[in-house]
């Protein structure tokens, strides 16, 4: 969720023996997919995969995969050998590995945070990387990210935006985290995007310890040759290599906002291990922290 995860795909993108796709959320998003439910291979549900092929990024309902690249036809011959739902998702991203003359396949889908047991069910075997970001810098990025009304529709969004960015960064971030600590052993591991671009390096060989692949000095090359040197991009857009203070809360967030944000996520801020910038909360925004509270938990 806006937490650098553009960065940590294309560093393990650039891995020689690692595809990584961009957001393809269509997974968790099939028709009858659920917990304890590993869904049939029918003709309905092979259409509907090739239906999400060309589906824009902000599709509704129903999931996307057009960054896996792959055409209808490789889809369903995909399906002529599989007989479940994860059985094909297997061969789908077999077929992104084999396009890209790799060996393995993963992908970047922030939302999937929010399923982690669902998916362990799935593909038991596969490895969960949870990229943890200051919730302060991730509140700036929100900012940025839902400029054009795209969460116009929740109250709180329209009259304390950053209680809204608050919450949810508290809410998504302490599930993933309680989801995948249960997982096996090896199974999951914990990042932080500040230690990403501050030593990328040693971030880059405990990815690699946890995937069990060697680690290559190409992964933390990924930007040359992109266009880097673009003046008025965005780091993402621009392929900036790990940059320290891309966004920095301390510089961009009003004194206020920091205030109610630490109101609201200030202990899970302390837990991962990020100082926070009030000792105590005034009892003017400890009454607008409670108030953000009534109107937001309805809709949790």
């Amino acid at each position: 969720m806006r937490s650098g995860t553009t960065l940590l795909q294309r560093i393990l993108d650039a891995h020689p023996e690692l595809a990584v796709t961009t957001d393809a959320d269509f997974i968790v998003r099939v028709p009858g997919v659920e917990r304890g439910t590993d869904p049939a291979v029918t003709p309905e549900l092979v259409d509907w995969v090739v239906a999400r092929r060309r589906a824009p990024a902000r599709a509704k309902p129903g999931g996307r995969l057009r960054s896996l690249e792959l055409d209808g036809a490789v889809i369903r011959d995909a399906a002529t050998r599989t007989a479940t739902w994860s059985e094909l998702v297997g061969a789908l991203y077999d077929a992104v590995a084999e396009r890209r003359r790799k060996p393995h396949a993963g992908q970047k889908t922030p939302v999937y945070a929010g399923h982690i047991p669902l998916l362990h069910e799935l593909f038991p075997w596969a490895k969960v990387i949870h990229l943890l970001r200051d919730g302060r810098d991730v509140t700036l990025s929100m900012l940025d990210w839902a400029s054009d009304g795209r969460l116009a529709h929740h109250t709180l969004w329209r009259e304390e935006p950053v209680a809204l960015c608050a919450l949810r960064w508290r809410m998504r971030v302490e599930r993933a985290r309680r989801d995948g600590q249960a997982l096996p052993a090896g199974s999951y591991l914990e990042l932080g995007y500040e230690n990403l671009v501050r030593a990328p390096e040693a971030t880059a060989n405990r990815l690699c310890d946890l995937l069990r692949l060697p680690f290559r000095p190409e992964m933390l090359r990924f930007h040359e040759g992109a266009h880097d040197r673009v003046r008025g991009l965005s780091a993402k857009d621009a392929w900036r290599p790990p940059t320290v203070g891309v966004r920095d809360w301390r510089a961009d967030l009003a004194p206020r906002d920091v205030e109610l944000f630490e109101a609201l996520a200030g202990d899970l801020l302390t837990e991962l291990g990020y100082p926070r910038a009030y000792d105590s909360i005034s009892p003017e925004i400890t009454e607008t922290a409670e108030r953000c509270l009534a109107i937001h938990r309805p809709r949790r």
